[in-house]
Formats: C-alpha cells, structure tokens, sequence
C-alpha cells in the first residue's frame, strides 16, 4: 500500500513538472569562500532536518553561491564540505514558512575529518526583499491562550491588520464578508492558503457578494478557523501585508500562508479537554435584570494529536523516510442567550372572538406571554426570551510525508471539518450547518544545483445550508405557514411569511397609532 501511494504522488507530480511554485516552504542560500575571500566552486552543501533526519544536496556554482529552496519549516544544521578545507558546520537554524535565509561560509584549510562551527544568529533578518511580514509560530501559537481555540486573535497581532465590521467602515466590506481589513484593503481583498492551495471559498451564509468568486476564507458555521487548519495541526503561519512577491499575485489584500504539522523520527502525541460549565460562573446581568433563571453553558472542547513515523518492523523500515501526523479537535457547545424583552401576541388577541379563524393558529404560533409580564392593551404583550442554542464542530485532519531521496519530498494531506451552530428568534429556529473537505497533493524536487520545481494540487468541497423552523419554544403551537398561506404563486421556491400590523406601547397616542407596528413570525425555508 505504501509503494503503490509512493508510486500515484510521484506520477501526479512528474505530470505537473514545471508549474508555477507556491510561497509555503523556505529556502535558505549563501556563499562559500576561503579566509581570503576566493570563492570555492563546486563545494558540498548539505541541509539536514534534525527533527526527521531527511537532508537536501547541492554544490555551489562557479561564484560560489548554493541554493536550496522548497525547504519545509523546521530546524536545521548545515554542512559544507571541500576538499582540502576543514568541514564547516552551522549551529541550528529555525527556519520559518516564506522565508529566504542567507548563510556565508568562510572555510579555514584543514582536514575534512575537521569541523568548524559557524553561528548562523540573525537569519530572521530579511535581507532578500522588500517584503513585509509576520511569522506566528507554534511555540508563540502554544504559549497564548485561544478563545474558542480559533487563532483569529493570533491574525490581529499583526501590525497594520485590523477586525473589519460594515458599522466601523461600511467601504472596506461587501456583503460582510471577509473578516481582516490589511493595510485599508477590503476585508474580502485576502488571500489564503494552506500548504501551498488556496483555502478561500464560494459556501456563505446571507448576502453572497463576492463569495460567489471564492474571495473569501473557508470558516466553519461559528465563524472560526478550523476549517482552515485546527490549532492542534497548524505548524506555523505568516501574514504578508505589503511589497510581497508576485507568485501571490490573486488579491490585493493580506496574504495569509499557513504550514500544517508533519511527523518526525520520534513519537509525539497529546490528548486535552477544556471545559466551561454555568455552575462556575455568575449569572448575566439581563438575566438578573429580567428575574428569568440562567440558560445553561456547557462547553468541551477536546481532542488531541500523534505524530512519528511510519516505522514497521521486518516489512517497511520508514525511518528518515515516511511519517505521519494525525489530528482530531471536537467541541461541543451549548452557548446560552442573553435575555432579552420581545413582544408577541397577548392572550385578550388570541382569544378574541372575531378574529378570523385563519389567524388564530398564526398566533398560536408566537410564544406565549410571559406570566406576570406587562399586557399593553394594543394587542401585544411582553415575552422574555432567553435560551442556550447547540453548536458542534468535529475537526479532523490526517499528513503523511514521503521522502524517497535527498532531492525530493512528497506529501498527502487530508482534512475534513463539518460543523453546525443555531440561532433563534421568537419561536423561529435558525439551525446552520456547513462542511468543508480537502485534498492537497505535494512535491518538492531539487531538479540540479540551479532548478528546482514545487508542486501542489488541491481538492476542496465547501457546503452550507440555513434553514428557518417554527418549534414549539415558549409554549408556542408550530403551524406549516406553507400550507396555512397556501396560495397560488410564481416562485418554485416559495418561502412564506406573515407580518402582523399591531401597535407596540412605545408607538401609542391616546389610545391609537401613529405608526403601525412591523411583526415577523418567520420564514420558512
């Protein structure tokens, strides 16, 4: 099975040899010279990972320069060698996603069997570009506390980004969508990839806009990141706000680059839950306010990750070759509402003898009053509306990497994120449910000392669905408005709704209206 997965990502990826490269790897370069500043042609550079033991080869050219990009994020040493000159090694080197690193060699003569080490501090410098970034790695990623585990707080440390709203700025958004504003650029100006594959998607909820061109990112039904990357699986991200290259090129906006976990040469794995329960906490103020009893507040959100490599003994030996990294994140949530004063149909309306008969179950329909709340004599009573509405998320991902030599490495990643969250209105419950499923295929190849290819391919499936559905909360009696309304009509889709002209206590004149009252009992979708 292993031979045969080697075997399809090697074909697919000679079939898309010579394909533009993605920014998600680092790459790191220099030059090698004698103490007296000649430089050394044809020297042997070596770049070893020292959490998998895999290397990548090269030799320096006729100026003495090496390269040796497509380099997945991790910790490396370096060695040079050359003949008649001692070996030179670098102390480790952490190198972030996107990043070009430069590392000069002077090599004193000696013996190979000789070793010099040259300090490699400072490469976070970037002495390449112009471009402007941030890097946000997995150590800075563990040692900040999340909020719901999402990492849109970690995006806001970013200099120059900003949480974008219609209400603070109603030219920077359309059709609310997007969440980042960079730099003044639209929130839906973004770009986001995961891996070297676009992450932004055309599934929305409301008004379309430019979600329908998939200008936007993938999020799940509570608006969080884990259908992007779960925390748990993200090795580390950048934001590029300005002067980047042009193989980003897409949108104008923030460039947002995020690099999942890989396995290495050791087993590593972790389990957690994090819990939140109303009996800990004290009550909402509206609560009190209202004298209505607490809505309950359960949160769990546990899982947990292991990675190492695929190492069987007397069949396959995958040490320094293949490894693996699985990752599970689950949430439960029951989130509680904060009461709030609503009104809907006194009980003197719904028992009136002459009313329609069509209309009585429409207004059964509403919750009924609250007891011993205010009746306003208009035909509208008080309804203190307070509950706890249910989210979930089941965030799943699975990475193996292949390393068949020094010269290429291959990758297969696999994520699927489904997720649902509710929302309410009088007794209109407003359930939401979405998904989002990734493929992504990759290869990094040293082609010779001055070429090289990267390759990705990508296969993501988002959906959403919002529905509207009359229950029974607060004592209200559910009714089909389809069938109640029924009707002839021109839509195949027809969503009914019915709004009652009444006159709420704030627009009462001596007893008649001024204006009349808009009342919604909902949509059905």
């Amino acid at each position: 099975m292993i031979r045969q997965l080697r075997v399809l990502l090697v074909s697919i990826f000679l079939i898309g040899l010579g394909l533009t490269a993605f920014a998600q790897n680092t790459q790191i370069q220099g030059q090698v010279a004698d103490n007296s500043g000649a430089v050394i042609t044809k020297a042997l550079v070596r770049v070893v990972d020292q959490r998998t033991g895999t290397e990548r080869r090269v030799e320096t050219n006729g100026s003495g320069q090496y390269i040796v990009p497509g380099l997945v994020p991790s910790l490396y040493k370096v060695f040079v060698q050359a003949k008649g000159f001692s070996t030179a090694v670098s102390t480790p080197i952490i190198l972030t996603v996107g990043q070009n690193a430069v590392l000069d060699f002077k090599m004193q003569v000696g013996q190979a069997s000789q070793t010099i080490t040259v300090n490699a501090g400072g490469l976070e410098i970037n002495t390449t570009d112009g471009s402007v970034g941030t890097v946000i790695n997995r150590q800075f990623v563990q040692s900040i506390p999340l909020n719901g585990r999402s990492f849109q707080d970690l995006i806001l440390l970013t200099p120059g980004v900003v949480t974008q709203s219609p209400q603070a700025s109603p030219a920077a958004t359309v059709g609310n969508n997007g969440d980042f504003s960079v730099n003044g650029q639209r929130a839906e100006s973004n770009y986001y990839t995961v891996d070297g594959v676009s992450a932004d998607t055309s599934a929305s909820f409301g008004n379309v806009g430019s979600a329908a061109g998939g200008n936007v990112q993938s999020s799940t039904a509570l608006g969080t990141t884990q259908s992007l990357v779960s925390v748990d699986a993200l090795q580390e991200f950048r934001v590029s706000s300005s002067t980047y290259s042009a193989e980003y090129g897409r949108s104008p906006g923030g460039q947002f680059s995020f690099v999942t976990r890989s396995g290495t040469n050791d087993f590593h794995g972790d389990v957690f839950d994090y819990l939140r329960n109303s009996y800990f906490d004290a009550n909402n103020w509206f609560t009190d306010y209202y004298g209505t009893a607490a809505p309950a507040l359960r949160q769990n959100d546990f899982g947990g990750t292991l990675g190492g490599p695929i190492d069987i003994p007397y069949l396959y030996n995958g040490k320094d070759k293949t490894f693996f990294f699985f990752s599970y994140e689950g949430l439960r949530l029951t989130q509680p509402q904060p009461a709030q004063l609503m009104y809907v149909p006194s009980m003197e309306l719904r028992q009136n003898a002459n009313l329609p008969a069509a209309i009585e179950p429409i207004l059964n329909a509403f919750p009924l009053p609250t007891p011993g709340g205010i009746d306003y004599g208009t035909g509208l009573a008080q309804f203190i509306q307070t509950d706890s509405l249910p989210s979930q998320i089941d965030s799943t991902s699975i990475r193996v990497d292949e390393v068949p030599s020094s010269n290429l490495r291959l990758f297969f990643r696999y994520s699927d994120t489904p997720s649902s969250s509710a929302g309410r209105y009088l007794s209109v419950y407003e359930p939401t449910v979405s998904g989002n499923q990734t493929y992504t295929l990759g290869a990094t190849t040293q082609l010779s000392h001055d070429a090289s290819d990267e390759f990705r391919l990508g296969y993501s499936n988002s959906h959403g669905r919002e529905s509207f559905i009359l229950d029974a909360f607060g004592g209200a009696q559910p009714i089909n408005l389809e069938t109640a309304l029924a009707g002839p009509t021109t839509s195949p889709n027809p969503a009914p709704e019915v709004i009652l002209l009444l006159l709420p206590p704030d627009k009462c004149i001596n007893g008649t209206s001024s204006t009349p009252y808009q009342f919604s009992v909902g949509t059905i979708v």
